[in-house]
This record gives structure tokens, C-alpha cells and sequence, in this order.
């Protein structure tokens, strides 16, 4: 009888690490990137960061300019900034 192999969590439920940079905005401790993603939009949110003539655009605050390195950027480049601080 053949062993089920064990199924390997995809790369959205792999466990990281966050930088200190990145813990200001989501909190310390372990986290998924699909969590980590939800937290950063709920950060966002709640600080009202997006442009409102252009909801796409998140316009940075302090801390996220730590992670973003940048003042403002798409929606769809944040995933490449915070690529760059978790382990």
C-alpha cells in the first residue's frame, strides 16, 4: 500500500519572516504572504494611503517609504517592494 505524499504548503501559506521595516506596518511574528498582503492593504486602508483620483496608486507614508523605498507606486508593484523584506 502506497504512503499519500504529505502536501507541500504553496508559496501564499509558507511561513516568513518580516523586516523590522515591515513589522511596523503588520505587527511582529511569522506570517504568511497572503497574510502579510492582507495586513499591508488593511494598513493602507485604515490610513487612507490610496489616491483618490487613482485607487490603484498608494501613496506611501513614513513607514510604508521604508518598505516601498519609493513615495508612491501601483497597486500591483507593492508585491515586488515587500518581496524584498521577509525571509
Amino acid at each position: 500500500m502506497a504512503t499519500t505524499p504529505t502536501k507541500k504548503p504553496n508559496a501564499l501559506q509558507q511561513p516568513m519572516t518580516p523586516s523590522p521595516e515591515l513589522e511596523a506596518v503588520i505587527g511582529k511574528g511569522q506570517i504568511t504572504r497572503g497574510q502579510m498582503v492582507s495586513k499591508v492593504w488593511e494598513y493602507i486602508k485604515k490610513n487612507n494611503l490610496q489616491n483618490p483620483a487613482n485607487k490603484r496608486e498608494i501613496l506611501a507614508d513614513a513607514n510604508l517609504k521604508k518598505v516601498f523605498g519609493v513615495d508612491k507606486c501601483s497597486m500591483f508593484e507593492m508585491n515586488k517592494y515587500l518581496s524584498k523584506h521577509v525571509k
